[in-house]
């Protein structure tokens, strides 16, 4: 009787001895977490111009590593831009062994320079620089849209009405059309070897450059042609 207990102390020693040893996080590794996600938003959002802050970052309440030196790698949406919220990954590894993969909420807050209004701008209105104010605002939603410089804007027609205190977005604005529906204009049609000019009608809005409809007041059918300045467009022969 004795020996077999001897013989199970023995074993259980063993066991314990030779078993891996994993340990519920400490703070020391949770803050080497931060610092390696907080790095990664860092580079991520570098050479952007504006500036980044983390609300949040989320870890998991317990996390179960292996004592010694740990390799992270940060995974994100390839959609993602470095600001706004994203539910991310961390995956650690030791000596080349992923040993945990575990989820991670990040929330940043970006601030940039962003175009404010100092008034109420009417739609279809032509927006002058004194209407405007360059101001630090977070544009943590509209990125993409956001407009950052007053030059711009200004000499541009507002697309809808634009409130008073409210950052300017870029679909909020077009350039000044050159020819408007309903105007005459003049059609020029070309090719290598004869240039011809008749009258003609706009039925739709253009700046330079734009392929607008344009009624022949000739023949009297609607053809697309190229608006060249504030009067005249363009088609092929």
């Amino acid at each position: 009787m004795k020996r077999t207990t001897v013989l199970l102390l023995v074993l259980f020693l063993t066991l314990v001895v030779t078993a891996p040893c994993r340990a519920v996080t400490s703070p020391e590794r949770e803050q080497e977490i931060r610092q390696v996600v907080t790095e990664f938003v860092n580079s991520r959002t570098a050479g952007m111009g504006w500036e980044v802050r983390i609300r949040k970052i989320g870890l998991p309440s317990v996390m179960k590593l292996p004592v010694g030196a740990l390799e992270y790698e940060v995974v994100v949406p390839k959609q993602w831009e470095g600001w706004g919220k994203v539910n991310a990954a961390v995956v650690a590894r030791q000596n080349e062994r992923v040993v945990l993969n575990f989820p991670v909420l990040i929330d940043v807050e970006a601030v940039a320079d962003t175009v404010m209004t100092l008034r109420q701008i009417d739609h279809d209105t032509r927006i002058s620089a004194d209407d405007l104010v360059l101001q630090k605002r977070e544009i943590t939603f509209n990125s993409h849209l956001a407009v950052r410089s007053v030059a711009e804007v200004a000499g541009k027609n507002a697309r809808s009405t634009l409130r008073a205190n409210q950052p300017v977005r870029s679909d909020q604005i077009e350039r000044v059309p050159l020819i408007k529906s309903g105007q005459t204009v003049t059609i020029i049609g070309e090719n290598s070897v004869m240039k011809i000019t008749m009258a003609g009608k706009a039925h739709s809005s253009g700046v330079e450059g734009d392929i607008i409809r344009v009624l022949n007041l000739t023949s009297m059918k609607e053809i697309p042609a190229q608006v060249v300045d504030s009067s005249t467009v363009r088609v092929a022969l």
